[in-house]
This record gives C-alpha cells, sequence and structure tokens, in this order.
C-alpha cells in the first residue's frame, strides 16, 4: 500500500505544476511545444475515451490465477496536463486451476473507480502518463470453495503507459497498473496490462 499511496502523491505534485502552465499549456514555451507536435487539435482535446483488452495477474490466496476480459477509461482534462480518470475493467474469462477446493473455478472480476491522470502532451506523437484510481472491486466465483464466492471491496489501481497517436483524433494505448485490494480482512497485490485503441475529442 506505501507504492500506491506514494504514486498518488507524486500525481497530485505534478497536477500543482501542470495548473501552473494555464489551461493550455500556453506562455512562452507554448511555440516550442506546437513546433514538436503535428497533431495540435490533439493535443488541445479535452476528452479521451479508451477501450482495450485487459489481462489481469490475480492474486487472492496466494497462488496466482489469470483473467481476460474488456477496460474503457474516460478522461477529462482540466489542463493540458492534468485530467480526471473514470475506469471501468471486466475480467469475463478466469480459471483459478486446480489450486482451489472444487478445483477450476470460473472467475469473473469487475473493477470502476476514478482519480487523477498527468501526462506529458503536445510533444509529439507519443504521450506517456501516469494515473491513479480508486473505487470497488468485485470478484465471482462459478461455486464457493472456502472465502471464495462473491466477495467485493476497495480496490486502488497506480499505474502509467503510452499513447501513440496515429491521428489527430485516434491512438494506441498500452498500459501497466498494480492493483491494491482489501478482502477477506487483508490486502492483497494483483498486475494488470491494457492495449487498445483511445479517441481524442
Amino acid at each position: 500500500m506505501r507504492h500506491i499511496f506514494l504514486t498518488v502523491a507524486a500525481l497530485l505534485a505534478l497536477s500543482g505544476v501542470a495548473a501552473a502552465q494555464g489551461p493550455s499549456g500556453t506562455g512562452s514555451g507554448s511555440g516550442r511545444s506546437s513546433k514538436h507536435s503535428s497533431f495540435s487539435s490533439s493535443d488541445l482535446s479535452r476528452w479521451q475515451l479508451s477501450i482495450g483488452y485487459q489481462y489481469n495477474r490475480i492474486n487472492l490466496t496466494g497462488v496466482p490465477f489469470n483473467t481476460d476480459g474488456a477496460n474503457v477509461t474516460l478522461t477529462r482534462f482540466l489542463t493540458s496536463w492534468f485530467g480526471l480518470d473514470a475506469q471501468l475493467g471486466a475480467g469475463f474469462h478466469g480459471n483459478t486451476g486446480t489450486t482451489t477446493f472444487p478445483p477450476n473455478l470460473g472467475v469473473h472480476s469487475l473493477f470502476f473507480g476514478g482519480g487523477p491522470r498527468v501526462a506529458i502532451r503536445a510533444w509529439s506523437r507519443f504521450e506517456p502518463w501516469i494515473h491513479a484510481t480508486a473505487g470497488l472491486q468485485d470478484f465471482r466465483f462459478t461455486q464457493t470453495a472456502g472465502i471464495l464466492g462473491s466477495n467485493h471491496g476497495f480496490g486502488l489501481t497506480a499505474g502509467g503507459g503510452m499513447d501513440i497517436r496515429l491521428s489527430e483524433h485516434v491512438g494506441l494505448r498500452e498500459e501497466a497498473d498494480i492493483i491494491e485490494t482489501n478482502l477477506f480482512s487483508t490486502y492483497q497485490r494483483h498486475f494488470q496490462v491494457v492495449s487498445g485503441l483511445v479517441f481524442n475529442f
């Protein structure tokens, strides 16, 4: 948990720097930014919507298993660098393998949360970013096995990624996150990667 909170603190600190740049990152350096960018209208976009494939490495009981699913993130930029995320991630296909009793339990996961995003925009077609989201994490298993069944609780996600613009309004997104949950009166740490498309508007 300490690493997650340090990441959130860094995001908030960077957001203060971003706010000082003004609503569109203008100022004495604005000419330099536009000079290095081929996608000026995308740089000024206030909204981003990403839709992609989600892979999760889940560790609820000490023996990890995988889920596959979909991830959707909507971002509203308040300045040229700082925005707010709303993220929905759903794992549709997962199996616990032979480590649970009964074995081979099917599993579905759902996460919904929101939080800050800091991005380096308007420099080139590459847009690196970091974010953190806090919300609700839910796991549902096809059959109850001990403590497994329908489990939900607090979830916290922190990570970052890279957007690669293909045009003024469409790009590719690659993302990697650490997810921490608080279930069964203890904390768990999971890993997530997302790959998909991002739309600027």
